[in-house]
């Protein structure tokens, strides 16, 4: 089945939550042969710590990528201001509808609709009404997602997980943040596994699913 998504978007609305929410998946598909392509929306200067550059996560996003086999070139990063996306939501649709003039996606990755982080919701509620016809799978955030829907899982091996904490290493800034250790990566896979009888999972909300 998973060989049959060909073009693939992860819409981050900050740089890592792609990874986060997707890196063991994005790894497999890379694997199997998708071409994934990646937007990030903000690279949230505001919030880097004060003895860093501003600008280290465009830096750090670059790294990550690469690290789950993202051509260099499917890497888009956007510079709203964080926790302000909401204010922009036309922008933000128009570069959606812009981006999905470029390639014909298959697959849309992106936060859960019960995201409730102000800028994860604009970017769900906006890659709803710019990717109609496609299918799109929410990805969890469990910080925060007060309620989320496991209704589709990827069954994943140890180096899918190990490619995702591998990226997630390359956000230095972020290090200091729980979700982005060893033991969490794991054992949330691990927890997911354990759903569907895998020894690992990424667990999706599916917001919409075309058959051909």
């Amino acid at each position: 089945m998973i060989r049959k998504f060909k073009n693939v978007l992860v819409l981050a609305p900050h740089t890592d939550d792609g990874e986060l929410g997707a890196g063991g998946f994005i790894s497999k598909l890379v694997e199997e042969g998708a071409e994934v392509t990646y937007v990030a929306f903000s690279t949230a200067e505001e919030s880097v710590p004060e003895h860093l550059p501003k600008d280290i996560l465009k830096t750090e996003v670059r790294t990550a990528t690469k690290k789950l086999g993202i051509d260099e070139d499917n890497l888009i990063i956007l510079n709203y201001q964080v926790r302000k996306l909401s204010y922009h939501r036309q922008e933000i649709l128009e570069d959606l509808i812009r981006i999905r003039k470029v390639k014909n996606f298959d697959l849309v990755l992106m936060p859960s609709l019960k995201d409730i982080h102000q800028d994860h919701t604009t970017i769900a509620q906006e890659g709803v009404r710019a990717f109609k016809g496609t299918t799109i799978l929410g990805y969890e955030l469990i910080w925060n997602n007060l309620s989320f829907d496991t209704t589709s899982f990827v069954k994943l091996d140890i180096k899918h997980i190990e490619a995702k904490h591998s990226a997630l290493q390359c956000y230095t800034s972020q290090s200091g943040r729980d979700y982005m250790s060893r033991d969490f990566t794991f054992s949330l896979a691990k927890a997911r596994g354990v759903q569907i009888g895998a020894d690992y999972a990424e667990s999706f909300e599916v917001i919409r699913w075309v058959i051909d």
